[in-house]
């Protein structure tokens, strides 16, 4: 059976009148591999439900990849693909994937578009697949949905290995036909937004100080300098800002803090506030005096992830040319233990005059997210978000499933909710009871204390209530992302390590914003 199945492969059926394929040798050009989606058969459907460019492609070979896919095994489920080789000569490898039932679109339960979460979940693992096998250029398949399909291509392909000897394979993927190109750009810019993200989270510690992360910033929206001014305010500017709570996170770490300020001006004639985006950057978490374990802290080089989302969505958003004025605020230290850190019982005055009682020096990302909102209102902000990796309590409740949003503003969680419904990447809303401030303002020496003092009982909530004591706008939204910081294997299309979210879905929230009448 083997022998026959072979020889198939070879020659094709000759009693269907397949010509031979041609066996030429393999050159760099000639590597090109194309990724083919194909829907889920209803019950009383006989043929195979191809997408328009897998139907397009399969007339090109005479019908050679219907007969391939029904004699290779079952119908193809969703997310699972096979590989079929030498049916085109333009194209010697060709992935074809299953995306699930057609027609599907939100699902309420789900809270996102579920034809659009298919087509990433399938390409990616058509891209991977193609990669794996070497080839350098493939063509997609915009399976209906071009952005969708460029996500899921860009977001899968993407690897850390900036300090390996032994990298994968750099694959440029392309759309197939002329499905939408300008989506598919689209979504190519909302991929490597995120990448950028995942890129800034992954790397060592040491390759991404303060100083490192702001010029790598500056480095990346340097195209657009049109459009955007970068302000990298030194521990002097700090200080005389007053920024008390911020300064007291950075005391004990030999690298000086940094307040990286980034102003992209989208809608320069627009008579509306900016969108103000703070994310807490802190390079390093070492826990400080109230030290971490050992076991996993290597992980904590991840915990900028709120600056590195805030920053890669103001790039997204000059690259996409969004019309729309975004501010972004990240104070970047490290928290370190030495003489000069801050020791638990230690009182410090954050920039609003409110004293602050630290006793757990491990919660300090609140602290340096204090000093930021305070400076954030400054600028009269239409709407005010702020994303951190802030606390485990966050994982414990949510998981990677959603980022938890903690808010005062209906209408800011129903931006931030369509936008999440849209990218996949969801967001669920928590609350901001008078409940959790009690226990965060009875502090026996100061205004505040930074940890709740129930310990162990509601961490995320009572994080989330230290911060709002800090903020007077009307539509603000903390975005706690401590959960979804890395993936293991819960999204299918980001590999294993760093993810990178929320940042698509704060560039579709500033899109939406951009829009908004």
């Amino acid at each position: 059976m083997l022998l026959r199945f072979r020889k198939f492969l070879i020659y094709g059926i000759r009693r269907h009148k397949c010509r031979p394929f041609s066996v030429s040798p393999v050159t760099s050009s000639s590597r090109k591999g194309l990724v083919l989606g194909v829907y889920e058969k209803d019950k009383d459907e006989g043929s195979i439900r191809f997408t328009d460019a897998g139907a397009s492609f399969d007339k090109l070979v005479s019908g050679k990849l219907t007969q391939m896919l029904s004699i290779s095994g079952p119908p193809l489920k969703m997310g699972k693909s096979r590989v079929f080789y030498g049916l085109h000569q333009d194209f010697p490898s060709v992935a074809v994937v299953g995306l699930g039932k057609k027609g599907v679109g939100v699902c309420g339960k789900e809270n996102w578009d579920i034809c659009r979460e298919n087509i990433r979940a399938a390409v990616s693992v058509g891209c991977k697949q193609l990669q794996d096998l070497e080839i350098p250029h493939v063509e997609v398949d915009s399976c209906g949905d071009s952005q969708s399909a460029a996500e899921g291509a860009v977001l899968s392909l993407f690897e850390y290995d900036e300090f390996k000897g032994k990298k994968k394979i750099h694959v440029t993927p392309q759309l197939h036909g002329s499905a939408d190109p300008g989506a598919w750009e689209k979504g190519v810019l909302y991929g490597d937004g995120q990448n950028l993200a995942r890129s800034l989270m992954e790397a060592p510690a040491n390759h991404v100080t303060p100083k490192l992360f702001a010029d790598t910033i500056e480095q990346k929206l340097s195209p657009f300098s049109d459009r955007v001014m970068i302000h990298k305010r030194p521990k002097s500017w700090i200080e005389s800002e007053q920024m008390g709570a911020f300064l007291s996170v950075s005391k004990g770490s030999e690298e000086p803090p940094i307040f990286l300020e980034v102003h992209y001006t989208g809608a320069p004639d627009s008579s509306k506030g900016p969108l103000v985006l703070v994310g807490k950057g802190i390079t390093f978490d070492s826990g400080g005096i109230s030290l971490k374990s050992s076991s996993g802290m290597d992980a904590m080089r991840a915990d900028m992830g709120g600056a590195a989302s805030v920053c890669s969505t103001i790039v997204t958003a000059a690259a996409l040319k969004l019309p729309i004025n975004i501010i972004g605020l990240t104070p970047l230290c490290e928290n370190m233990p030495s003489g000069k850190a801050t020791k638990p019982g230690d009182v410090v005055h954050a920039k609003n005059g409110k004293t602050i009682q630290v006793d757990n020096t491990d919660a300090e990302g609140r602290l340096i997210l204090a000093d930021a909102l305070c400076y954030a209102h400054s600028f009269n902000p239409r709407a005010l978000v702020n994303a951190a990796t802030l606390t485990g309590a966050m994982n414990v409740a949510l998981g990677s499933a959603a980022s938890g949003v903690f808010t005062n503003s209906d209408w800011l969680w129903d931006q931030l909710y369509k936008a999440s419904v849209i990218t996949g990447d969801r967001v669920w809303r928590m609350p901001l009871f008078q409940h959790y401030t009690r226990q965060v303002t009875e502090s026996a020496l100061a205004d505040l204390n930074n940890i709740g003092k129930y310990s162990g009982s509601a961490g995320a909530c009572t994080a989330a209530a230290f911060l709002q004591e800090f903020v007077t706008a009307s539509h603000w939204a903390h975005l706690d992302i401590a959960g979804v910081m890395t993936n293991k294997d819960e999204v299918p299309y980001l590999r294993k390590g760093m993810s990178g979210r929320p940042t698509r879905t704060l560039v579709e929230f500033a899109a939406g914003l951009a829009s908004e009448p």
